[in-house]
């Protein structure tokens, strides 16, 4: 059975601090300009965050969840680094770049970025990075009222299902271990089990050492 975290990080909306933030309309400036590739970064909380190096999500553990998500018939579309918008408030300074996005619909009719509500699951791989993922990211996705929010946690070989968002928190977060499965809301026939994922990492991790 999951195990239920009933000490939920509460991550409220961040107050402006004393280092400098840049906006999104900043950030589409800089891009304009040449200055860096705004396919690697995204932008949560005013700051620049790496898509890549250190904090990329390790490739094998993504490959087989991006494959499982496509093959899973209530979903035609599956997204990758792809932006979204979160809540009008955080949009001025966020817009992040999730890992994995399903969408209600395919991505490429999108004018814009695709809205909370276009979501049926967010994905993020965690590897370096889980704390973010669990804190800082939930809090953002909780706060845009994303119905279902998954971080695959690699290193601790579990996977951490974030539900039912009330007034900017995740009220439901359940942990699953890698050898249990979870349906998620918006295909409930479908069965998910971290076991194949992290499996697949580790045998890489050992073939190196």
């Amino acid at each position: 059975m999951p195990t239920l975290l009933t000490d939920v990080p509460q991550v409220p909306i961040p107050p402006v601090p004393v280092r400098k933030r840049r906006t999104r309309e900043q950030c589409l400036s800089l891009e304009a300009s040449g200055l860096f590739e705004r396919e690697k970064l995204e932008l949560v909380d005013g700051e620049l965050i790496s898509k890549m190096g250190k904090n990329r999500p390790p490739v094998k553990a993504f490959t087989w969840m991006h494959r499982w998500l496509v093959e899973t018939p209530a979903w035609q579309f599956v997204n990758a680094a792809a932006p979204i918008d979160v809540s009008p408030a955080d949009n001025v300074w966020s817009e992040p770049e999730p890992d994995l996005i399903v969408p209600k619909r395919d991505f490429a009719t999108f004018d814009a970025n695709p809205q909370p509500e276009d979501l049926d699951l967010v994905v993020e791989i965690g590897d370096s990075t889980p704390k973010f993922d669990l804190t800082v990211k939930a809090a953002l996705y909780a706060r845009a009222a994303i119905s279902e929010y998954w971080v695959l946690d690699v290193e601790s070989r579990r996977l951490i299902v974030h539900r039912s968002p009330v007034s900017g928190n995740y009220s439901s977060v359940a942990v699953y271990a890698e050898n249990e499965f979870v349906a998620p809301l918006a295909a409930p026939q479908a069965q998910f089990s971290g076991r194949r994922c992290i499996h697949s990492l580790t045998m890489q991790r050992e073939q190196e050492i």
